[in-house]
């Protein structure tokens, strides 16, 4: 008997909760209780895995798990070349070099012969590597912004999203790394066996992001200024337009990105339209 697909998340950290959300607002039917190491999904031939951050790309990559989503930053960390489907637009944060607010050091360059201390070893000596910047690399498990203060190195490479935490310590970003957000990966073996199951989950995530990023305005409007409204609204392809029973009315329809919503109204007033409409949009299959 064929077991059921498995996807691997994280069990701690910042991208639990976004990722069981997007999973929900997909349409996935779960519980997943505090301390679970599986969830069954109930409309969809798959489980949930939960399993440590660093280790989802090594479960997709050896076939434990034939999906999974993690940091592009573990996936670049690892070296791995596991096929990654999409990235999933949450999660974002920069691997960024700092040093603290008292010290010199403006650049990189200037931490030649130095020690730099991070959690992210291979992504970090490849950056000096390539830059020919000479620096010894310090491995550390975690809490990267203490290294200054105890005489670890001179430098740190972590990962910031806020710049609270290197606030806090004292710290000081000087230049960037890597970039990184949540990412779904899939195992390259199980992508040509389930590739039509793959696709429908993809899809289903990708329907659930876009919708996330836009909203649906309808509006009534002059039919003779609708020209303007239509440089106003591209929408997706052009706006919907619908004849109203009011002579020379119409009604406009159309998908625009939620961060324009704001500043798109009051031109939208001023071309003539009323009874506007902002409505959120569930999925979005482009």
């Amino acid at each position: 008997m064929t077991r059921r697909l498995r996807l691997a998340i994280p069990n701690k950290g910042r991208l639990v909760d976004p990722t069981l959300t997007l999973l929900r607002d997909a349409g996935l039917v779960f519980e997943a209780g505090e301390g679970a190491l599986v969830a069954r999904v109930q409309n969809f031939d798959l489980d949930i895995l939960f399993v440590r951050t660093n280790d989802v790309t090594e479960f997709v990559n050896d076939g434990v798990a034939e999906l999974g989503v993690t940091g592009l930053d573990l996936v670049a960390e690892a070296g791995s070349e596991v096929p990654q489907l999409r990235k999933l637009g949450y999660g974002r944060c920069r691997l960024t070099i700092a040093v603290p607010n008292d010290s010199p050091f403006r650049a990189a360059e200037d931490l030649a012969g130095l020690r730099v201390a991070t959690s992210h070893v291979n992504l970090t000596r490849r950056f000096f590597e390539r830059r020919s910047i000479p620096v010894r690399v310090v491995p550390v498990s975690g809490a990267a912004e203490v290294a200054p203060r105890l005489g670890l190195a001179e430098a740190i490479v972590d990962l910031v999203s806020t710049g609270s935490t290197m606030v806090v310590n004292g710290l000081r970003p000087i230049e960037e790394v890597f970039e990184s957000e949540a990412v779904l990966l899939a195992n390259a073996a199980a992508q040509k066996v389930h590739g039509p199951v793959f696709d429908s989950i993809q899809t289903m995530l990708s329907a659930t992001l876009a919708a996330r990023d836009r909203k649906y305005l309808m509006m009534n409007a002059p039919k003779t200024r609708l020209a303007e409204f239509e440089d106003l609204l591209p929408g997706l392809e052009s706006p919907s337009v619908i004849p109203l029973a009011h002579e020379g009315m119409i009604a406009i329809h159309s998908v625009v990105e939620a961060d324009a919503v704001w500043s798109l109204l009051p031109r939208l007033k001023a071309a003539g339209a009323s009874g506007i409409l902002i409505l959120p949009i569930e999925k979005l299959v482009l």
